[in-house]
């Protein structure tokens, strides 16, 4: 049985990541930091139906922090789907943003990246297969208004994804990063109006976090093992 790590597990898009590795036969360690409650019911929800999840709890902002939580996993086996799903908005216009804001959500996407992915490294490539996830955005390739700190870490995370797939290619890893558009999320609910949708979306409607964790579910699988270095939307066609 795969271990597959999830950060952000407990939110929308990660939750229904979670289920999707899970019910693909996936042992699912469902990372959380402030969402633990959230965490623990989907894993016991996930174990109920016969599925096998337990709870990390660390701040993928602290590597020591990040490093007591995986190590001791990583002595028994290793981590061999990755799924880096953590990332957070503080949203502001660039000539009001704060400091603290653009460091922040920088340091939750793509500090915690490598806080996070780089320990599994050496585990995953010495088990010659892997699978890295990194969840980005649109806001990624078209930039959004009041969102210049959170288009240039998931920019940068774009980035990181083609590079370090170039590098672990020869040792069956593949890294790719999914960038959804507007999702049915609690947030985006409170972003934008089913007008603004509308108006937005040639679909003419929201994804669904099912549909992002489909898209998941067949990256980290054996049929996806020629894609590597991709950055792949999902967003209804609005680019």
């Amino acid at each position: 049985m795969k271990h597959a790590l999830v950060t952000g597990g407990s939110g929308g898009i990660g939750s229904a990541i979670c289920r999707q590795l899970a019910a693909e036969g996936c042992h699912v360690l469902i990372h959380a930091h402030r969402g633990v409650d959230a965490a623990q019911t989907l894993a016991d929800d996930i174990t109920a139906q016969g599925g096998s999840a337990q709870v990390l709890v660390f701040d993928v902002t602290d590597a020591t922090a990040v490093a007591d939580a995986l190590q001791p996993l990583l002595e028994h086996t290793p981590i061999q789907i990755l799924v880096n799903n953590a990332g957070i908005h503080d949203d502001a216009v660039f000539p009001g943003m704060r400091a603290e804001q653009w460091h922040r959500v920088i340091d939750v996407s793509l500090n915690g990246f490598f806080n996070v992915t780089q320990p599994l490294m050496m585990p995953m490539i010495r088990s010659r297969w892997g699978r890295i996830i990194n969840v980005s955005s649109i806001a990624a390739l078209t930039g959004n208004r009041g969102q210049v700190n959170y288009s240039a870490a998931k920019g940068a995370l774009n980035s990181a994804t083609k590079s370090l797939a170039q590098e672990v290619a020869s040792r069956g890893i593949t890294v790719n990063a999914v960038a959804p558009g507007i999702i049915e999320t609690s947030m985006s609910e409170s972003a934008f109006s089913a007008e603004d949708i509308a108006r937005m979306v040639p679909m003419k409607r929201a994804g669904t976090p099912g549909e992002v964790a489909d898209l998941v579910g067949f990256l980290v699988s054996t049929r996806a093992a020629y894609i590597t270095g991709q950055i792949i939307s999902i967003n209804g066609g609005i680019i």
